[in-house]
């Protein structure tokens, strides 16, 4: 595969801006897209990739990528889909310094993001480097312990504030997904309620309480700008919405091995996220990719690590809430090559209880404060958490079934 060297991002003088090292990776392009993208020489992977089952999981033996039970198998049902080529693009994070001095622009910054591709990486953001860099490695030392001190939090119970599983797709029951991942996750209930310390692994106590009281205060500002980018009153989407008030914040743990055959399998399946926003740390490995739906056929780009960056993504909950204005883009992460190193990220996701009966309603602002058609019905959280996981990954956007009759015939312009 061929290789090309990228910078991972620059220095801004803030004390959570923390250098990573910059690493030659595969066809690292640059995030987010620039109106004018330009064609990268880039490796083409492979598009026959060959499918892949995993070890079935049991409560006493939970299977992981690092165990040698796990082994890649011809298993038809279990296809992993083509990977086209990403893009080059040009990077614009958006640094929240500035929003003191210049609000006005770090909101059409923002608005430019969440209103096109969905994704955006805030830099300057309040969560110190030193506390990023704590989280990942207490991950990573979780992750890496012996299976016998992982089993005890292994559990099929979504409903625990605390478990573990290897291949979510196949893992929870009723939820289907078109081909296994070559990964593990912890997942962690955060707020509105913590577990006790007790429940928490050992490697990631403290830090992920702390970690995760940060990355809750972001949200506060990140909502507050969305609020504003929509043309609405500062606290709408936080309070009104309810994306922080009755909020949910679970954090999940990834850890994505060396695959002996990464083009077999894939780290996390093409999906969207059922949130309202989604906050996340990643390390220098790369692999995330977000894919851009213009016809004729879809177009992926990376997402790559940007030296003490936080990457945030709009989720399947607010473009409802915000009337389709801002998007939920698909995205999903190839897997790590036989020479490794891991991959390790952390996700936050902003969102609802399962049993949630909160209401989400589409807020009927256009742009320019028009008033404009609702194109979703009301639902709550809970209902529409139960239709995406009641789907499965089926190619379908959850937002389909929520479309109402008129718009349905019009869906949203590709980007």
């Amino acid at each position: 595969r061929h290789q090309g060297t990228f910078a991972l991002g620059h220095q801004h003088g803030d004390s959570n801006e923390t250098s990573f090292i910059h690493r030659t990776t595969p066809h690292l392009p640059i995030w987010p897209p620039s109106p004018a993208p330009t064609v990268s020489a880039t490796s083409r992977p492979s598009t026959t990739p060959r499918p892949v089952s995993r070890a079935s999981s049991t409560p006493a033996s939970p299977p992981s990528p690092t165990s040698s039970a796990t082994t890649l198998t011809p298993s038809p049902s279990l296809p992993p889909p083509p990977r086209p080529p990403p893009r080059r693009r040009a990077k614009a994070d958006v640094d929240l310094a500035k929003a003191d001095v210049d609000r006005g622009r770090v909101v059409a910054e923002v608005r430019a993001a969440a209103e096109t591709v969905g994704f955006f990486q805030v830099v300057n953001h309040g969560v110190a480097g030193e506390l990023m860099e704590e989280m990942l490695a207490a991950v990573r030392r979780f992750h890496e312990e012996p299976l016998e001190a992982k089993v005890p939090y292994y559990t099929r119970d979504v409903a625990s504030k605390v478990w573990f599983n290897s291949n979510f797709g196949l893992f929870r029951n009723g939820f289907r997904s078109p081909e296994a991942n070559w990964r593990d996750t912890m997942f962690v209930e955060m707020f509105p309620e913590a577990p006790s310390p007790e429940e928490i692994p050992p490697p990631c106590r403290g830090v992920l309480e702390v970690y995760a009281a940060a990355v809750r205060r972001l949200g506060e500002r990140l909502f507050e700008l969305l609020s504003e980018a929509l043309g609405l009153p500062v606290g709408y989407l936080g309070r009104d919405a309810g994306c922080m008030d009755g909020l949910s914040l679970s954090v999940a743990a990834h850890y994505y091995p060396a695959c002996p055959e990464p083009e077999a399998t894939m780290g996390a399946t093409k999906h969207s996220d059922p949130s309202f926003l989604t906050v996340l740390l990643q390390d220098t490995s790369g692999g995330l990719q977000a894919v851009l739906p213009r016809p004729p056929e879809e177009r992926w780009v990376d997402v790559p690590p940007v030296a003490g960056a936080l990457v945030v993504n709009v989720g399947d909950l607010l473009q409802l809430v915000s009337n389709d204005r801002l998007r939920s883009v698909e995205h999903r992460v190839l897997p790590t090559g036989a020479a490794g190193p891991a991959r390790v990220s952390v996700a936050c996701f902003f969102r609802h209880a399962y049993a949630s009966t909160r209401p989400c309603v589409p807020v009927v602002v256009g742009g320019g404060g028009a008033r404009a058609a609702a194109v979703y019905r009301s639902t709550t959280a809970g209902e529409f958490l139960a239709h995406y996981n009641g789907k499965g990954l089926d190619g379908r956007s959850a937002l389909d079934h929520f479309r109402l009759p008129a718009a349905a015939s019009s869906p949203p312009p590709p980007l």
